[in-house]
């Protein structure tokens, strides 16, 4: 499956293509290094490691139909696999929800995840997971007002390169 339908019919969800590594690595950066000064070098440079993401799982893209630009990207497992190792049996998992800084407050977040949900749907998971981090309190909005809960007892302490660390939130959304 390289396309999924959704309701909104200006954009596009679909798998990206090889060409467009790129735009999708500065459309990350943008979209992370704009918001969050924490982000160490570690994890500037595994937001940017596309082609790995590509290479070993699946990445997916909101396009604009009319001109083709690159909104937002998330990135999930290839089918029955899971891309952050939180996933339990049947569960769906996802990572690096991210969308370009010009195309904010066009719902593109929101239609990034109902696409993946819808996503995760069609491959028969019983759940979609994720984790983020505390200081994401737009994404977590968005998470909890799609009617995703957090899982406390599956967070994870994470270390950062200078010393400090921060839990890694888990959120879950039933798809019964």
């Amino acid at each position: 499956m390289n396309e999924v339908t959704n309701t909104r019919d200006e954009l596009r969800f679909r798998r990206m293509r090889d060409h467009e590594i790129e735009a999708v690595r500065e459309l990350c950066l943008d979209a992370y290094l704009g918001d969050y000064s924490w982000i160490d070098e570690t994890y500037a440079a595994d937001i940017a490691d596309v082609e790995s993401r590509a290479e070993n799982h699946q990445v997916w893209v909101c396009e604009e139909r009319e001109t083709g630009q690159l909104l937002g990207t998330v990135t999930t497992g290839n089918p029955g696999e899971s891309i952050t190792g939180l996933a339990a049996e049947g569960e769906f998992d996802l990572r690096l929800l991210a969308v370009r800084q010009s195309a904010r407050k066009r719902g593109i977040g929101e239609y990034l995840m109902t696409s993946t949900v819808a996503l995760a749907r069609s491959r028969g998971a019983n759940a979609v997971l994720l984790n983020t981090g505390p200081e994401m309190r737009g994404a977590i909005a968005l998470y909890e007002r799609l009617g995703f809960t957090r899982l406390s007892e599956r967070d994870e302490e994470v270390f950062r390169s200078d010393g400090s660390s921060f839990t890694l939130l888990t959120y879950r959304l039933p798809l019964d």
